[in-house]
């Protein structure tokens, strides 16, 4: 395939927790002594080269071990593929093709199964599902320490997960997600003294509050403009205290029910300036 000609982004099917599917070899391509396979259509959730916080999918396409999946991107008219952390732009910037990219030990051609591991799936979809509640009972927890105005969540809290995350990563059954406790922050109002007395407190706060919602059996699900890889996605759920939406490109469970034991621990850095949350569920 002349990739100078490439004009459509991957269509995805995870968004609807599709796990299976059978699609048409557009491009087999060499990542070092792999192929990077990619096609029309995928069950596949690809590793976000702008903000990694999901693992790529595991398992099968046509038969053989999917070794990684990540987010490839073609400029227009140049027929050449950036891969993960060599892109240069953000994904969904014009003038850019939007790629799920399948590396594998052999080339692949015709149409082929895809089979994502479904066990993985679920796990890495509990983490993400428990990393948004967590961040919405986190800026809960600690509403009381805002001194000034601040934009605030779909539940009407100030938004401190947006305003101060550094990073985030899901892993199987939970998350890491780390804030940044800096200048800018106490500028837009957030008061962070005396947080290392309050955290226990803190802690058990947002931890009732994520077993509330458990206990809700709440619905989720995810809003999607369209099957493209690049397409904008929103989770929601539908929680006691109203609907909270969040944008999200990731994976997700359909109740909070299926997270069953849910819990956060929270760690403040010696000096004060990172707070770490990790949460657990199952």
């Amino acid at each position: 395939m002349d990739l100078t000609e490439f004009t459509a982004s991957t269509r995805v099917t995870y968004p609807a927790g599709e796990t299976r599917g059978r699609s048409e070899v557009l491009a087999a391509l060499p990542v070092g002594d792999r192929y990077g396979v990619v096609v029309a259509e995928t069950p596949f959730h690809p590793l976000d080269h702008t903000w990694p916080d999901q693992p790529a999918d595991t398992g099968t396409i046509g038969g053989r071990p999917v070794a990684d999946c990540v987010t490839g991107a073609v400029e227009h008219g140049t027929g050449a593929v950036r891969l993960g952390e060599d892109i240069p732009v953000r994904r969904g910037t014009d003038g850019w093709h939007w790629l799920v990219v399948h590396v594998t030990d052999a080339p692949l051609e015709g149409e082929v199964d895809l089979e994502v591991d479904p066990r993985l799936r679920r796990s890495l979809s509990a983490g993400h599902t428990a990393c948004h509640l967590s961040a919405l009972a986190l800026n809960a927890a600690l509403a009381g320490r805002w001194r000034k105005e601040a934009p605030a969540d779909a539940l009407g809290h100030p938004d401190f997960d947006q305003a101060a995350i550094t990073s985030s990563r899901i892993v199987p059954g939970g998350s890491h997600d780390v804030y940044r406790l800096g200048k800018s922050l106490r500028r837009k109002g957030f008061t962070a003294e005396g947080l290392a007395e309050e955290l226990p407190e803190v802690e058990a706060r947002a931890g009732e509050l994520l077993q509330e919602w458990a206990a809700a059996d709440a619905p989720v699900w995810i809003d999607s403009p369209g099957p493209e890889l690049t397409a904008r996605r929103t989770w929601h759920c539908g929680l006691p205290g109203g609907e909270a939406s969040i944008p999200c490109g990731g994976t997700h469970l359909s109740r909070t029910s299926e997270l069953g034991t849910v819990a956060v621990a929270l760690e403040l850095s010696a000096d004060g300036s990172e707070l770490t949350m990790r949460t657990t569920a199952g």
